[in-house]
C-alpha cells in the first residue's frame, strides 16, 4: 500500500477515534469544531443540519441528554485521494444504534482532518440506563 494512503488511513482513523472519545466525554465544543464551517449532517430521521451553528444546535442537547458509550463497529474507510476519505460503520451507544453511511473527512492545509459531510441513520432508540 502506498505510504501516503497508509498515512491518510491512520490519520483519519485516529481523528475519528478522538471524536468518539470527546463525544463520550460530553465535549460538545470539540465535536462541533471537528466539522467544516459549511458541513452538513444528514441524521435520519431527525433531519438535515447545515453549518456549525445548526450542527451545534443538533449535538449540544443530544450530548447533554446523557448519550454516551458511542462505539463504531465494522468500520470501512476508503481513501479517495490524499485529502479526502470516506468512512462508514455501524454505531451503538447507550441510547440507540444505527449506521453511518458516510463520514466525509477532508484534510486541511494545516494537516487537520475535518468533517465535510456526516450521514447516519438511527435504527433503534432506547432509554439510557440509569
Amino acid at each position: 500500500m502506498d505510504e501516503n494512503i497508509t498515512a491518510a488511513r491512520n490519520e483519519v482513523l485516529r481523528t475519528s477515534q478522538e471524536w468518539i472519545t470527546h463525544f463520550n466525554e460530553g465535549d460538545v465544543d470539540f465535536c462541533v469544531a471537528a466539522y467544516l464551517p459549511n458541513a452538513v449532517i444528514e441524521a435520519t430521521p431527525m433531519g438535515t443540519f447545515t453549518g456549525t451553528q445548526e450542527i451545534d444546535r443538533f449535538w449540544r442537547p443530544f450530548m447533554s441528554s446523557g448519550a454516551t458509550d458511542l462505539q463504531y463497529e465494522d468500520v470501512t474507510l476508503a481513501i479517495i485521494d490524499q485529502t479526502t476519505a470516506h468512512l462508514s460503520a455501524r454505531w451503538s451507544m447507550n441510547v440507540g444504534r444505527g449506521v453511518i453511511t458516510l463520514e466525509k473527512w477532508v484534510k486541511q492545509s494545516n494537516g487537520q482532518w475535518l468533517l465535510a459531510h456526516d450521514a447516519f441513520e438511527v435504527l433503534e432508540q432506547f432509554a439510557p440506563k440509569p
